[in-house]
């Protein structure tokens, strides 16, 4: 089973994690810029964290056979802070880059007048610069955030089918399917959704433009998840082809609408460095 997971926060994750989830087939990771628990004091402090996502990051993921991708934006609930506006000013530096491959997470936490002026703002960046949008939905109140998430995306221009609006439930599926976006859902322990959730919405809905991922971050959820929905997949009935399909091409041939998504060399060995037998490497010389 070859998993790529399309939404998860490695940055907040463990070297073990890499470990864990190169073993259970995960060999490639979208990682959207996110709110890191405790509230930013500047835009600085975001310039640092971009650079991590598209530097570091990737390097960490690349010591386990794991390819590392990032999607760059000011996060819903951070919008609400004036000390971060000024991050909307810093993304062209970012948007640029060869391992960003989506404008995100976009959207709402609380559908404020500030958030929808970001929400637009950055979906105006994703049409510029020809990237897809991935789009975080409220957890409350989610299936009024989710018409309105949809009405503005409407309303902006881009395409339906290179927008993915991530962390839906049983409420939401048929509004977002009938929208022509892409469908996320994340899987997790307590809340979201459960691989076997899941399983029943594949039934009733199909395959096609459905995204699964664990959104693992600083909070209870699990890496493996992707995993878990396969495994209960296929003891539902489902083929190898249909796994296949939910866990690699999906999320392959949405982010493969950036034209800088690099799969080659993914069979490479992880490194360990030889003098200090670490699983990651040192820098300098």
């Amino acid at each position: 089973m070859r998993i790529f997971d399309p939404h998860i926060h490695m940055t907040s994750r463990t070297t073990d994690d890499y470990e864990r989830m190169a073993a259970a087939g995960v060999r490639a990771v979208v990682e959207p810029a996110f709110w890191l628990g405790q509230p930013r004091t500047s835009a600085a402090s975001f310039t640092d964290y971009f650079d991590s996502l598209i530097g570091w990051e990737p390097f960490r993921a690349g010591q386990f056979g794991v390819r590392h991708f990032a999607t760059i934006a000011l996060n819903p609930k951070e919008a609400n802070d004036p000390r971060c506006r000024p991050v909307l000013d810093l993304l062209r530096r970012y948007l640029d880059k060869d391992a960003v491959v989506a404008v995100g997470e976009i959207g709402y936490d609380s559908m404020t007048p500030e958030e929808d002026e970001a929400f637009a703002a950055q979906l105006a960046l994703a049409v510029a610069y020809e990237l897809p949008a991935l789009v975080h939905t409220p957890h409350r109140d989610k299936a009024r955030g989710c018409e309105r998430t949809l009405a503005v995306v409407a309303e902006s221009g881009i395409d339906a089918g290179r927008v993915v609006v991530d962390h839906l439930n049983e409420v939401t599926v048929k509004l977002v399917r009938d929208s022509g976006c892409w469908l996320g859902f994340s899987i997790y322990p307590d809340t979201k959704m459960t691989p076997q959730r899941m399983v029943e919405l594949l039934r009733e809905y199909g395959t096609e433009r459905m995204l699964v991922n664990s959104a693992a971050d600083w909070g209870r959820s699990d890496p493996l998840l992707t995993r878990a929905t396969g495994e209960a997949m296929l003891l539902a009935g489902f083929s190898d082809d249909d796994v296949d399909k939910v866990l690699w091409r999906n999320p392959v041939e949405f982010y493969g609408q950036s034209g800088r998504l690099d799969l080659s060399d993914l069979d490479v060995a992880a490194a360990v460095d030889p003098q200090t037998g670490n699983s990651i490497l040192r820098g300098g010389s």
